[in-house]
């Protein structure tokens, strides 16, 4: 079984950046790919973004392209979130999640960072 451990969420200005780590023990071999998720109070959980863990192929969700870029370093078992250009409309708790394999969902979660973006 693995498991999820975020850190760096913090409190920042619009237009600052923030750099979200994910920190994977465990079965990591067994891993297919690494996401973020984030939640806004109120509002359902929705995807951010997403790497394949051997081959390293990225996808993002539209309202972060551009502004927000996912890598790991598979030596470290760590996933990274480098966010830039933040609007307060990003902030949430994000969560990072692990999928087995591409036909099985995300079933290994973390506990979650706050992101706060202040205007």
């Amino acid at each position: 079984q693995e498991h999820l451990v975020e850190s760096g969420g913090g409190l920042v200005q619009a237009g600052g950046s923030l750099r979200l780590s994910c920190v994977a023990s465990g079965r990591t071999f067994s891993i297919h790919s690494m996401a973020w998720f984030r939640q806004a109070p109120g509002k359902e959980r929705e995807f951010v973004a997403l790497i394949t863990w051997s081959a390293g192929s990225t996808y993002y969700a539209d309202s972060v392209k551009g502004r927000f870029t996912i890598s790991r370093d598979n030596a470290k078992n760590t996933v990274y979130l480098q966010m830039n250009s933040l609007k307060p409309e990003d902030t949430a708790v994000y969560y990072c999640a692990a999928q087995k394999s591409a036909t099985t969902g995300y079933d290994t979660w973390g506990q979650g960072t706050q992101v706060t973006v202040s205007s």
